[in-house]
This record gives C-alpha cells, structure tokens and sequence, in this order.
C-alpha cells in the first residue's frame, strides 16, 4: 500500500488547482476521482475570473476574490511554462449588462455599497451612448452596464488540462474512476477504502464538491452543500465581435460563443431544459441581436456546489487533524488563491487569517436535510 503525504479527494478544478499548489511545495500526493460518473460541476464552468459584485454583504469575500484575480496572471504564466498549455487567459475588464433601470440601480447599489466596504473598489457606470461606444454591437434592450477592470475570463477546459498535466508532471498520482466508499483516521494518518483498494496519507483534502458532504462527516466536517443546476449553450464560431467578457454572453479564445448564466434548484437533476436554454437564448440576444441568426451547436447543464450562504467552506477537522475540506462555487475564479494559498495552508503554512470568515462553524446550527433542500 503505497503512502503519499496527501490525498486529495476530487479531480475537478478546486482539487486539481489545491494538488498542484501541494506538489508545487514538493509534497507527494494523489487525487482520487470518480470521473465520468461523478456530478463534475468543471464541466458547466463559464469560465470567468470575476470580481465585480461579489461578496456583497460579506466584504472578506470580496476581498478574498480580488486577491484571487490578482494572483492569476502569476498561475497561469507558471503552468505555461510547465506545461505548455495557455489557458488564455485575459483580465481585459468585464461588463454587468443591465436589461431594465431596475436592475441598473441594483447592480450600481451593491457596487457601491463594495466601494465603501473595501476602499479602492474600481467600477464604471455606463449610460446607453457610452455602452455603445465600447460595445458597438449592443442591442437597443440594453439599458446600461456596470464595467470593472478587475474582471476576465480563461478558457476552462484548457485550465482543467493545465492542471492535470502540470500536477502530474510533478508526480501527483492520479487514481480515476474510482469511488471511496469509507475514511479511517488512526495516530498514523488515513486510509481511504474503495471497494477493492486502499491507500494512506499523512493528510486528507476533501474537494469532492457534492460529495464532501457525506465525506466530510466521516472525519468530524460539517459540510452542508447543496446542487444548483446551471445551464450553458455554445454557438458556432463567430469572427471576433466581443473583445470582454459580460456575466451573459462572452466570446471564447476560439470564436464561440457561450450564453449561461442559469440559477435552478432542481436537486441533482443535470439535463438541460427547453425553457431555460430558449431564455438564455432570448437574453443573449436581447444583449446582442446579431446572435439571433448564429447556430448553436452544444448545450449542457451542470450541478454547482453551494453552501447555505453561497460562500466557499474552508475547513481544518477539529477531531480529524490533518483532515481539510474545500469547497466553492467559484473554481475557476479562486483556482489561483486556491493553488498559492489554501495549498500552503494545507502543506502547514499559518492559515490566512481571513479563513477564519469561511470556516464550517458558521453553520454550526444550522439543520443539515434542511439546508440540503432540492
């Protein structure tokens, strides 16, 4: 039974991005993952670095995903030079597409109320005519728009890809199609049980999305996640019209172009539906009219991993120690913080203090079935 220092449970974007920071720091490591028979909430990924509007209401978290983008260029630069993959990425700015004057002012009150709680925030409000200017080919629905420049977007296979490759040039061993079935922490580590296979580890990284929350209780973690269906269309390859993302409709490295943007409790129900992809039509092209003659050639749904408070978890066991629990709904965004921050944390550096925000105790009474609605 070969021993590594870490095991880390999930192969998707936050567990893959945690796997490579840890080999980074030289620690040897596997990755367990169920692969195609999991709920892979990477696959539904739109693939943005965003910071605009985040964390209203909970400005660690605004903070959290800007240090997170801040971070970017440096992860995506290493795993090119490793890898030889680009991710391409690109922090042009992005656009908050506003369709009526109510969701304009909503939109410029949670960006102010971010300003004021964070100091140096940087936004734009923009009035139709100037709108136009940036964005020729807005459609006449469009009412305004709210820019950041902290914004951007990567292409989120190609990053999935990047850290797998990366990870495992560094010797992360990738154990896939596999399902552990039981955790066993004793004064020597953990093993983790499948139905034919064993292995141990000094340390554990839950990044199961959905699945942390049975894992989690077996090493002492409270981890009340919860399925959110997002649903995502992709068009044919367009000539370049679109040069920032928007939260509705971004054009990607190779010309396509996706419209997602999905909010759906519908439990862990992951097939995409006629409704919701016509109104994701309807409203991409209310954004953009020449979208309304353009193919589209794939369309998918995909579960996200939300808390009770939408939050991310970021758990040290307090019964289990070396057991930690990792999840978000922002793998793209945070893959960075992720591999430069929680990795050293987990590795033994001294935890940042603001964990202390996204710890699972804020749900400590919080009821578990309940929380788990569908």
């Amino acid at each position: 039974m070969q021993k590594t220092d870490v095991i880390v449970v999930g192969g998707g974007l936050v567990g893959m991005a945690i796997a490579y920071g840890l080999a980074c720091r030289d620690m040897t490591v596997r990755v367990i993952d169920e692969g195609d028979e999991a709920f892979r909430a990477a696959r539904g990924n739109f693939g943005l670095v965003w910071v605009q509007g985040k964390g209203v209401g909970k400005p660690s978290y605004a903070q959290w995903t800007r240090n997170s983008a801040a971070l970017w260029p440096m992860l995506a630069k290493d795993l090119f030079a490793e890898t030889g993959v680009d991710v391409q990425l690109q922090q042009p700015g992005g656009y908050q597409l506003c369709l009526s004057d109510d969701e304009m002012v909503e939109e410029t009150r949670r960006l102010h109320w971010l300003s004021d709680a964070l100091g140096n925030y940087p936004f734009e409000e923009l009035g139709r005519a100037e709108l136009r200017k940036r964005l020729p080919g807005i459609g006449p629905e469009v009412v305004g728009a709210c820019y950041s420049p902290m914004d951007g977007h990567v292409n989120p296979l190609k990053l999935l890809y990047a850290l797998h490759a990366g990870a495992q040039r560094r010797g992360v061993i990738l154990s896939a199609g596999r399902h552990v079935t039981d955790i066993v922490h004793g004064s020597t580590g953990f093993e983790l049980r499948t139905s034919e296979e064993r292995w141990k580890s000094e340390k554990l990284v839950l990044a199961a999305g959905l699945g942390n929350r049975i894992l989690g209780s077996k090493v002492g973690l409270n981890i009340p996640v919860r399925p959110n269906r997002g649903q995502i269309l992709v068009t044919e390859r367009l000539e370049r019209f679109l040069t920032a993302p928007t939260t509705y409709v971004r054009q990607t490295d190779e010309g396509t172009v996706q419209l997602g943007d999905s909010l759906e409790s519908v439990g862990f129900n992951d097939l995409s539906s006629t409704s919701v992809m016509g109104e994701l039509a309807r409203r991409a092209v209310s954004c953009f009219p020449r979208l309304a003659s353009v193919n589209v050639v794939r369309a998918w749904g995909a579960l996200r991993v939300l808390s009770p408070d939408g939050y991310p978890i970021y758990q040290h066991s307090p019964v289990c120690p070396g057991a930690f629990a990792v999840t978000c709904h922002s793998g793209v965004t945070l893959a960075a913080v992720h591999a430069r921050v929680i990795a050293p944390w987990i590795a033994g550096s001294t935890a940042p203090p603001e964990l202390s925000e996204f710890s699972h105790d804020r749900f400590a009474a919080v009821d578990l079935e309940a929380a788990y609605v569908h």
